[in-house]
């Protein structure tokens, strides 16, 4: 292409790639190509990386928005809603008990907690390979990662070992998020993460669950547990938005 853009940035155009695919559900490369102002083999080029991170899956001469049933990349949910996440992240760490161990999860709100906390000399235990890597950099942080299959998509161990591995833990807390939640209970997008999940939140003496608002307007069929269950909710979502919650007697605080 001629009049090829060369001054948009790459991670610009996963952006926008991402956005139209969100709208539409699917796109050739022609068509984005048009869109974007580049040439076909940068759309391609394009699509062949996003794949790699868990942006998007690929077809025959374009690409489909990765379903809702399928775990998403943690880059892209780190992207998403991100000032949402730091803001429960700053509510959170307002109500957070004394612990010396934790689980944290792989869930990217817990990730924008984990790297602002103090967790100099406790001990922390997670699925999640990014979270486990940005933590060992930390000094006198004690990092366990639970070995297990890894999905490329979501940068995680999941399976039956890192299940097995939990029983063997006894632990003070629980950081986790999730991708929906209703008055019913924390859900999932994948049985693998609910069952992750289900079994940290027996080894856990407290359960502290992490949701941005946007959580409250999706709907998955994996429940995790119910709300009554956690010991804490935090979110950055309205009182307007909580007040049912609240209302039939859930702890949550968004402030």
């Amino acid at each position: 292409m001629a009049n090829e853009n060369k001054d948009m940035f790459v991670s610009e155009r996963f952006k926008m790639i991402l956005e139209y695919l969100e709208a539409h559900k699917r796109a050739t490369v022609e068509e984005l190509a048009q869109k974007l102002y580049v040439s076909p083999a940068t759309v391609r080029r394009d699509f062949a990386s996003m794949q790699k991170l868990g942006m998007l899956q690929r077809t025959h001469g374009g690409a489909v928005y990765l379903s809702a049933s399928e775990d998403v990349s943690i880059f892209v949910r780190m992207e998403k809603e991100s000032v949402s996440k730091e803001t429960v992240a700053t509510v959170a760490m307002n109500h957070m008990p004394e612990f010396t161990s934790c689980f944290i999860d792989n869930s990217s709100t817990a990730f924008a907690l984990a790297t602002r906390m103090n967790l100099a000399f406790k001990t922390v235990v997670t699925n999640g390979l990014q979270i486990a890597a940005k933590l060992s950099e930390k000094k006198n942080v004690e990092v366990i990662f639970l070995g297990g299959t890894i999905r490329y998509s979501n940068y995680a161990s999941t399976g039956i070992y890192p299940c097995k591995m939990l029983d063997d833990f006894h632990l003070d807390v629980m950081l986790s998020g999730s991708a929906a939640v209703t008055l019913e209970g924390a859900y999932e997008r994948s049985l693998e993460t609910m069952e992750i999940k289900q079994s940290a939140f027996k080894r856990c003496k407290k359960r502290i669950l992490l949701v941005d608002k946007s959580k409250f307007a999706e709907n998955f069929i994996y429940r995790t547990a119910p709300l009554s269950n956690y010991d804490l909710i935090c979110t950055d979502a309205s009182s307007e938005t909580i007040a049912p919650y609240v209302a039939a007697g859930i702890h949550v605080v968004n402030r």
